[in-house]
């Protein structure tokens, strides 16, 4: 007769065989990638560089899908409540994984613990950007104009929450200018409203604006980076330009929903390390303005050094939206 201990040890195993062999044969089907934004955004973009090098890691096609709202929280909110069946993830932005615990606080229809933390992918500066017919060429020739004409300008970003939202309230807080904030759905309807002149001042993630920058669509000011881009060296920092304080680094990277298998988070997560520590991968996300995740030793990523950043960025953040005043109005 069986003991108590070995009947329960029985049991134990017979419940874990299912996930034991679903995940030795991970994935045996196509893989999702939510995408809380519009596409041809900087987290478009950035996610289709990484689900095409794990589509051929993985030997099957990783499908991007938008779903935006909300400064992402609608597409986050989806990947929170979906099955964890190691076949749905979050391509999580600063403004998804970080600022908006805060800037929405009781409102928000997440936790930081409904996600496992997978893996980082870039880092990217954010730039301060104009309308060509604003008689202004430099950040501060902006901030004189502002003040010039308090309430007159409107600052466009793709979301409420967003790093570029965020970016332009601090603008507006250091420089003591006053700006209407618009947001949009994302970052490609945002840029269409500012070449054609409607918005007059924006925020962006370097990747989804540099193309009109480079093409001369759009007058750049400056970029919200310790250091200069190799993307573009012309481009002063915002310190360089006189406001040292305008600072704000963006991010993306790869959550799954809470209680996805083990083995999976730490095969996709090897296999995120792998992609953007190869040259082609990090000389298309460096020609973007995109920098390596840089959380490991070797300038690399992993679960375990992901989740620490992100929770250091909640904390980081929730300081910066008190101190803006900004809210998910």
């Amino acid at each position: 007769m069986l003991t108590r201990r070995a009947t329960l040890a029985a049991t134990a195993g017979l419940l874990a065989a299912p996930a034991t062999a679903q995940t030795a044969v991970w994935p045996s089907r196509s893989i999702r990638l939510i995408v809380p934004f519009t596409p041809a955004g900087t987290t478009d973009i950035v996610a289709r560089i990484l689900a095409q090098r794990l589509s051929e890691k993985l030997g099957q096609t990783v499908i991007i899908e938008n779903r935006p709202g909300a400064g992402g929280n609608v597409g986050s909110d989806y990947v929170a409540k979906v099955d964890p069946d190691g076949y749905t993830f979050l391509m999580c932005t600063i403004s998804s994984g970080a600022i908006n615990y805060s800037l929405y606080g009781s409102r928000m229809p997440y936790k930081p613990d409904d996600f496992i933390d997978v893996g980082l992918m870039t880092q990217v500066p954010n730039l301060i950007f104009v309308n060509n017919a604003l008689p202004v060429k430099t950040l501060a020739e902006l901030v004189a104009y502002a003040k010039k004409n308090p309430g007159k300008l409107n600052f466009g970003s793709s979301g409420i929450g967003t790093s570029l939202h965020m970016t332009g309230e601090l603008l507006k807080a250091v420089a003591g200018i006053d700006m209407l904030h618009v947001p949009f759905r994302g970052a490609g309807p945002m840029l269409q409203e500012v070449i054609a002149g409607r918005i007059e001042v924006a925020v962006d993630n370097l990747p989804s604006v540099i193309g009109h920058i480079r093409d001369g669509r759009l007058r750049p000011l400056a970029l919200t980076a310790a250091a200069r881009s190799t993307a573009l060296p012309e481009v002063p920092t915002t310190a360089e330009a006189g406001f040292p304080g305008v600072q704000a680094t963006a991010w993306f990277g790869v959550q799954a929903p809470l209680k996805t298998p083990q083995p999976i988070i730490d095969r996709l997560g090897a296999e995120i390390d792998a992609v953007m520590k190869e040259s082609e991968t990090r000389a298309r996300v460096a020609d973007l303005g995109g920098l390596p995740p840089g959380l490991t030793p070797d300038g690399g990523t992993t679960p375990a050094a992901f989740h620490a950043f992100v929770r250091s960025e909640i904390t980081k953040w929730a300081k910066v939206v008190k101190q803006s005043g900004a809210t998910a109005e």
